[in-house]
């Protein structure tokens, strides 16, 4: 028997994001979930080590490369119809769930539930909350990018990037890790690369 959960995987570096938008560079799925995944570590280890929590920063790293697995066979659904009317988020909703049971299909039998826990995790105290993180994560990657892209001389992204900005402030009131983060880390994203080396080197 021959399974197709990989190759598909594979596929996400296909899939572009921000597709209606005209970009300065274009971002894929796969480098979109990587950054998330990256992301989510930090935020979980900030929240173990300066808040005394008790996350799990690796499992929320691999959670973060999967969480928009749905898309390779959904494509990526732009934000106003995704988060729209609540007749539509909640369709998309649906799809989202059916697509990622599709995929957990193209595993054998004996995988499907170690790859079920990444794509539908327990509904415990920590899960929610490690939720509430990737979900920051992926609006800080999105932050990221309408950063980058209106210093690259697009302003195409100047609407995203404020309504980007108005939920990552709202997440950051209920998510200290977010807040750490956004004041000692996020700054570094807008410098050159001289500039980030340098403090390295005079160390």
């Amino acid at each position: 028997m021959i399974y197709s959960f990989f190759a598909l995987l594979s596929r996400m570096k296909y899939i572009d994001r921000w597709a209606l938008m005209r970009n300065a560079r274009e971002e894929n799925l796969s480098e979109h979930c990587l950054e998330v995944a990256i992301l989510s570590h930090a935020l979980a280890t900030i929240g173990n080590l300066r808040l005394g929590k008790k996350l799990s920063p690796e499992k929320l790293a691999l959670r973060a490369l999967y969480h928009d697995a749905s898309e390779i066979l959904t494509g990526d659904m732009p934000t106003p119809v995704k988060y729209g009317k609540e007749t539509l988020r909640a369709a998309y909703k649906e799809v989202e769930k059916e697509a990622e049971e599709q995929l957990l299909l193209a595993l054998p039998k004996d995988m499907q539930g170690a790859y079920r826990e990444l794509f539908f995790p327990a509904e415990e105290e920590n899960a929610v909350y490690e939720n509430r993180l990737l979900k920051a994560a992926d609006k800080l990657s999105a932050l990221i990018k309408c950063r980058e892209e209106i210093r690259a001389g697009n302003q195409e992204f100047s609407t995203a990037l404020q309504s980007t900005e108005k939920i990552i402030e709202n997440l950051a009131k209920e998510l200290p890790e977010l807040r750490i983060f956004m004041e000692e880390f996020l700054p570094a994203y807008g410098k050159t690369l001289d500039e980030l080396t340098e403090s390295i080197l005079q160390k």
